[in-house]
């Protein structure tokens, strides 16, 4: 999982050894020469881990479900596959966020950019996705807009967070982080898993459960869009600790 999202921790690492816990080999002085000399055609490609490609795929099904969104809404909400394909979006995206590090401690070998790779695919899959979800379903109102970004600026400051701190936070004997500051990102898939279920009962739109307080004002909004904030609130909680498995 990741830290940014839970893959954060483990696949952040981007690395390979037959022991699925031990800590990656990091990174030597070459790796960083080929990424920063000029004397290397293409080495931002050729540099890439196999890990790295696999985040690049979480980071893939994070743009699809933003484009199926787009679809969702310019087709007027009459192909409703559209949004289901966007919810399908999270859960494969939180696998390859899962596998891009279990490759990389099976290769045993660290990627230069994994971390950061790992981070920024999982502010588009778990933050931006599920919030232009929502968005699609309803939560449009000036107030619903204002909490979902504030949703998503958590999302952004927990990852960012996760990358300053990590090498702080006490490990295992593997080399593991013990815990997560905060829930990680990916456990936004269970807002998309609830949409899902409000989407599958015609809850959506007009219909979002819990209705909608001050119609008709500037400060119109949509109770029900309090679940993103409290999910924000949750991941950039300093004292909620959430033991890794």
């Amino acid at each position: 999982m990741s830290s940014a999202s839970p893959q954060s921790s483990s696949s952040a690492l981007n690395t390979p050894n037959l022991d699925a816990e031990a800590t990656p080999e990091a990174p030597d002085e070459k790796d960083i020469i080929k990424f920063t000399s000029d004397e290397y055609h293409f080495s931002m490609i050729r540099n890439l881990h196999m890990a790295d490609f696999i985040t690049l795929l979480n980071g893939f099904c994070g743009v699809m479900t933003i484009f199926s969104c787009m679809k969702y809404l310019i087709s007027q909400r009459e192909a409703s596959y559209y949004i289901y394909r966007a919810m399908c979006c999270t859960p494969l995206g939180l696998f390859f966020d899962f596998m891009d590090g279990r490759v990389a401690r099976l290769r045993n070998k660290s990627s230069l950019m994994g971390q950061e790779l790992d981070s920024l695919a999982d502010l588009i899959s778990f933050g931006v996705g599920p919030a232009c979800v929502a968005f699609s379903l309803g939560f449009q109102s000036n107030v619903d807009i204002v909490l979902l970004i504030v949703f998503c600026m958590c999302g952004l400051t927990r990852l960012a967070r996760f990358n300053v701190t990590v090498s702080n936070i006490p490990k295992d004997k593997g080399g593991k982080a013990r815990y997560f500051e905060g829930t990680p990102i990916p456990t936004t898939l269970a807002l998309v898993a609830t949409m899902a279920y409000w989407a599958n009962r015609g809850w959506i739109h007009a219909d979002l459960p819990l209705g909608v307080l001050l119609e008709g004002t500037f400060l119109e909004f949509h109770p029900a869009v309090g679940l993103f904030l409290i999910s924000g609130s949750a991941m950039i909680s300093k004292s909620l600790k959430i033991p890794k498995i």
